[in-house]
């Protein structure tokens, strides 16, 4: 038997006052978050975020960031903290898809969300959009599955110094290091003979402070083995043991 055609759902109206409830809801529980869509060059292989869209956005996760959380692997500690947030469909578009440089026209897998509470940076891994599923007749929300962003080389250069300072901290080209003229247009280089360009480095530039995953330092510090004294090593490599054994007297 159909349904009650004097009870109809999803017309117009409903559906906007609906949507508009969404948004009122997540004004108030929500949290302010910048919306960082991905941009990648056809000749460069590095990707960058060159714009940001501070946006009301509500956290789904209250107990906690999901996923496996830290677990060790044979390469060290990694952290994967997933997170899900709530966005409306309507303010989306309204703030970043009305952005003429954006192809897409909805919430983009790899596309970064910059949570400033937590002062963490979270990559889109997927972009749900059927829930709450048809309520109205209508699909007012979009959910975005997140992780946590591990940096890799992009340009970051969205204007906001607390977003992009995570280039300055993590990056590894030394390309960021060199030496510039005082009016800011070239850069100091040495002779060549055989054609190439050496720059001059600063001697800021150091893998132990810009690589997150050189441990290196780290591990030689704990060791004892940055040191000239062999008194604080853990084994003892000295000529008298050179396999680093422990010596029975």
């Amino acid at each position: 038997m159909p349904t009650n055609v004097y009870f109809s759902t999803g017309t117009t109206s409903e559906q906007r006052l609906y949507e508009d409830l969404i948004i009122e809801q997540l004004k108030i529980y929500g949290q302010d978050v910048y919306y960082l869509p991905r941009k990648i060059a056809n000749k460069d292989p590095a990707s960058s975020f060159d714009d940001s869209y501070i946006i009301e956005m509500y956290v789904d996760n209250t107990d906690g960031y999901m996923g496996e959380q830290e677990i060790i692997k044979k390469f060290g500690l990694e952290l994967r903290d997933d997170i899900t947030f709530t966005v409306s469909k309507l303010r989306w578009e309204s703030l970043v898809g009305n952005n003429s440089d954006l192809v897409a026209e909805r919430p983009q897998e790899g596309d970064l969300v910059y949570f400033p509470t937590t002062k963490a940076f979270f990559e889109i891994q997927f972009v749900e959009h059927e829930q709450p599923f048809y309520q109205q007749s209508a699909l007012p929300t979009y959910k975005l599955s997140c992780t946590k962003w591990e940096y890799s080389s992009e340009r970051v250069d969205t204007g906001i110094a607390t977003i992009d300072s995570v280039e300055d901290s993590l990056s590894t080209d030394t390309m960021n290091f060199q030496f510039t003229l005082e009016n800011e247009v070239g850069s100091v280089v040495l002779e060549s003979s055989i054609g190439a360009i050496d720059y001059i480095i600063n001697e800021d530039f150091t893998m132990a402070t810009q690589s997150t995953g050189d441990q290196g330092q780290i591990f030689e510090t704990a060791a004892g083995t940055n040191t000239s004294s062999t008194a604080d090593d853990i084994l003892d490599f000295s000529e008298r043991n050179p396999f680093g054994e422990v010596d029975e007297y």
